[in-house]
């Protein structure tokens, strides 16, 4: 088999598994009010079958980098893909709003293993640094389109099978994924040398599920309990102490799952960052205007999924135009003006008040969508390219875990808006509001940490001759 026709392979399989992941960030979130209905929850159940799989997702992908470095990237990244498809048959066949629950957080786990591994299996597939810099622009594209698409094709699905169906439909396609991954087979991928270290860092590992579970839980639970309980009081404090822990075990292990180190290449720590925040804004969006079009407006879920098509056009134009775009403008002024638009169209979206027409409500959301879609291919690869390459499956775990961390404590925040604010029109004036502080301030931080020193330094842009 030529090395061609290797490629192809390795890119087909991950990139079917990654749009899938990427797809069940937001394909449920159309079908919460049938979810609301057929298993009894309230807004707070409703915000964990979101966060039980991006919290499990962004938890676990630290460890699934360091197992992906440690015992193969194909390995891991079939067991990820198995754990996920059966995770999705369990979902669809869920009896209660528990048992979602509990199979969401699988899948999310499976998502974290698979996901880094991907990310390794490119790395290693393309050695050449301008090919590769390509195929992560198009797989990271391909996830921004999944990201977009979610809302419709969960409106389709809900409104054509049901809110089971938007899991069911994973599993023949995960299956699909199995089959051609082993059929790259172990020596058709040239394997970065594993790690010599097998000590897993379970302590660090349950520090950090701990930290951000208990973070979700304090933010989720607060409208019930309110702010000044002593149970929130107390979450809250175990927040932090957890994270402190955290921080510590991971500075004195001599084999950290996440090396602190990284974080002192100025691009490497404003990627995470910045895609944190993007993430935060965009599935903070998601949640409260699918919740708003539903309750507020009367949409049924496919025409909630439509209303969301002019965001979803534009992603996948964005997604393409994404290389040139760097190659024109350069990371620093694409990312940092990507986020100003990011800004301008949630201040857009505040303009519209409750009773206006549709088309007002949709003029601000290609300005969203395009944003999005160019910030995470240029700030994947720009982060790619600040790491050795046997590190490349656990910086890919920080970076998807801070991208899902952001998804989680989006939806925690407007979920605890929602329950909070007299109305769902209020809700949603003070997400946009929070939305377009934070993208501006994303932006501020990636000119500051992408300054032309850092790009230098990781090879994103060469050094200007002298004459």
């Amino acid at each position: 088999m030529n090395n061609d026709r290797q490629q192809r392979q390795v890119l087909l399989a991950t990139s079917i598994s990654y749009v899938i992941v990427i797809l069940d960030t937001s394909i449920v979130n159309v079908a919460l009010e049938r979810i609301a209905t057929g298993l009894a929850g309230g807004v707070a159940g409703l915000q964990w079958v979101v966060n039980a799989y991006t919290l499990s997702f962004a938890s676990v992908l630290l460890s699934g980098g360091t197992l992906a470095d440690r015992l193969g990237a194909r390995h891991v990244y079939i067991g990820g893909l198995a754990a996920f498809t059966l995770a999705s048959a369990l979902c669809g066949a869920a009896p209660s709003l528990a048992v979602l629950i509990a199979a969401r957080v699988l899948q999310g786990v499976g998502a974290a293993l698979l996901v880094p591994a991907s990310m390794a299996l490119i790395n290693q597939a393309w050695p050449e640094p301008r090919q590769r810099t390509a195929v992560f622009g198009l797989w990271a594209g391909l996830g921004a389109v999944a990201m977009a698409a979610g809302p419709l094709l969960g409106g389709v699905l809900t409104g054509l099978s049901g809110w089971r169906g938007i899991f069911l439909v994973n599993v023949p396609i995960c299956v699909a994924g199995v089959v051609m991954a082993f059929q790259i087979g172990p020596l058709r991928v040239r394997e970065a040398p594993r790690s010599a270290a097998r000590r897993f860092d379970l302590a660090g590992q349950f520090a950090g599920i701990a930290t951000l579970a208990l973070l979700n839980v304090s933010i989720i639970e607060a409208p019930v309990y309110g702010w000044h309980s002593a149970i929130i009081a107390g979450c809250v404090a175990a927040t932090v102490s957890a994270g402190v822990l955290f921080v510590a075990i991971e500075t004195t292990r001599a084999h950290p799952m996440l090396p602190l180190a990284l974080f002192r290449q100025p691009l490497f720590s404003g990627s995470v960052f910045v895609s944190m925040l993007s993430a935060f804004t965009f599935y903070g969006l998601l949640f409260t205007l699918s919740l708003y079009l539903q309750q507020q407006r009367g949409y049924p879920p496919l025409r909630a999924g439509l209303a969301f098509l002019p965001l979803t056009l534009v992603m996948p134009a964005g997604s393409l135009l994404s290389k040139r775009a760097v190659q024109w403008l350069g990371p620093r002024r694409l990312v940092a003006g990507a986020f100003l638009l990011a800004a301008i169209g949630y201040l857009a979206l505040m303009r519209v008040g409750p009773a206006a027409q549709y088309w007002m409500l949709a003029l601000p959301l290609p300005a969203i969508g395009l944003a999005a879609s160019l910030i995470t291919p240029a700030t994947t690869t720009a982060l790619m390219g600040c790491v050795d390459g046997h590190r490349a499956g656990i910086a890919a775990g920080v970076l998807n875990a801070a991208r899902q961390t952001g998804a989680a404590l989006g939806v925690a925040l407007s979920g605890a808006l929602i329950a909070t604010q007299p109305s769902m029109a209020a809700a949603l004036q003070a997400v946009l509001l929070i939305a377009a502080t934070m993208s501006t301030l994303a932006g501020a931080i990636w000119w500051r940490a992408s300054a032309q020193s850092s790009l230098i330094a990781c090879g994103i842009i060469r050094k200007a001759r002298k004459p």
